[in-house]
């Protein structure tokens, strides 16, 4: 695909523009709002249902429920499948605090596993070892937009007998071996978050699954635990996607292989033009399409690197510059620094570039032509 040239050589290059995203289209999106507005019928209405259908046959799933917000639906797989207290949850070290908030919220004990430092991703290899017979699930994360070793990981779970959960938050429309993020394990959570590869315009999430019963359980969860009003069948939770918010998924989801095209197109020209020794470059695994929620960098000395950017008035952020167990919330886990040096390693290099459906072809040539004159005696 090409890219739009825009006069904006001088201006600076921001992370990710939004502004253009509801530009592009604002009639479309206008036209949600105002069928909503007029519907009179703003929880669990009409478009909440369209676009639990519209999602599930995206991802090729039989089922979606929409909820209100990505740890809500973790958490709500987690509590659906009576995972609680003295079991285990088998979860990546190398992740946003979500992942594991949500093993926390549900009860459980966090197992961390170390990821495979070019992918980023949890290391299967390193999977086997963390089982024990309280074990119950895994929660591979498809971290910045490139799907786990989903082969792998399902293989060990079904030899242990464990549910495999995605954490697909950073992953909408990413393929795995043709197959689709969403459908690769027993229940997966996305987070519709406005940054994200689909987002709206605020908080929202989802989860699908194959599972007639767990998908029936988890509708009743979000929903006070109650099937039928008034009535509750158990102790449930208010985590329902908004009416307005669906309207505007259902018409951002049209779009979203296309933009995911335009962030391919921007990260293959990344990959081919960056050139710099003192950067590393994301490593894609063969019969995988990322989505490419990020393009994330890695530098032994990423400040200098991001002070740089930002003196060329380009734009960057980290993600993420603490791992869960170095953070006062997990202070109680008693993981000192150390404790999981692949993670620490990651998390104190990497710096993520500009990427997203609006950039432009100046923008792009500027930010490759800066990376490509740094180096660490800058």
């Amino acid at each position: 695909m090409t890219l739009s040239v825009s006069p904006t050589q001088d201006a600076t290059v921001p992370f990710l523009d939004l502004h253009e995203a509801y530009h592009e289209l604002k009639s479309e999106l206008t036209e949600a709002f105002q069928k909503v507005m007029n519907s009179g019928w703003y929880i669990l209405g009409e478009e909440v249902s369209k676009f639990e259908e519209e999602f599930a046959s995206f991802c090729g799933v039989n089922h979606c429920i929409g909820v209100g917000n990505g740890l809500d639906a973790l958490h709500l797989i987690l509590k659906a499948y009576d995972i609680g207290e003295g079991d285990e949850v088998i979860v990546p070290s190398n992740t946003f605090i979500a992942t594991w908030l949500a093993v926390s919220y549900a009860g459980a004990k966090i197992i961390p596993v170390e990821p495979n430092e070019k992918t980023y991703n949890i290391d299967p290899q390193k999977i086997e070892n963390a089982i024990t017979p309280k074990t119950k699930a895994i929660i591979p994360v498809h971290l910045y937009g490139q799907p786990a070793e989903m082969d792998e990981i399902n293989a060990i779970a079904k030899k242990y007998g464990l549910w495999v959960i995605e954490d697909a938050a950073q992953a909408h429309g990413a393929l795995y071996k043709g197959q689709r993020t969403g459908s690769l394990g027993n229940a997966a959570g996305f987070s519709f978050y406005p940054g994200k590869n689909l987002g709206a315009f605020g908080d929202g999430g989802a989860i699908t699954t194959n599972n007639d019963v767990l998908a029936e359980k988890i509708r009743m969860l979000r929903n006070y635990g109650s099937k039928v009003k008034y009535s509750h069948q158990m102790k449930g939770f208010n985590s329902r996607l908004d009416e307005l918010q669906a309207a505007f998924l259902r018409v951002k989801l049209r779009y979203l292989d296309e933009w995911n095209e335009r962030r391919t197109a921007i990260a293959n020209h990344y990959l081919d033009g960056l050139s710099s020794s003192d950067i590393l470059l994301p490593h894609v695994v063969k019969n995988i399409i990322p989505a490419w929620h990020l393009f994330v960098v890695r530098t032994k000395n990423r400040e200098v690197l991001q002070s740089y950017l930002k003196s060329e008035n380009i734009d960057s952020l980290i993600h993420y510059p603490i791992p869960p167990h170095l953070q006062q919330a997990y202070a109680e886990m008693k993981c000192p620094s150390g404790s999981f040096p692949i993670s620490e390693r990651i998390h104190n290099e990497v710096l993520s570039l500009p990427i997203g459906p609006h950039m432009n072809m100046i923008e792009l040539q500027k930010i490759i032509c800066t990376m490509n004159g740094f180096s660490l005696s800058v």
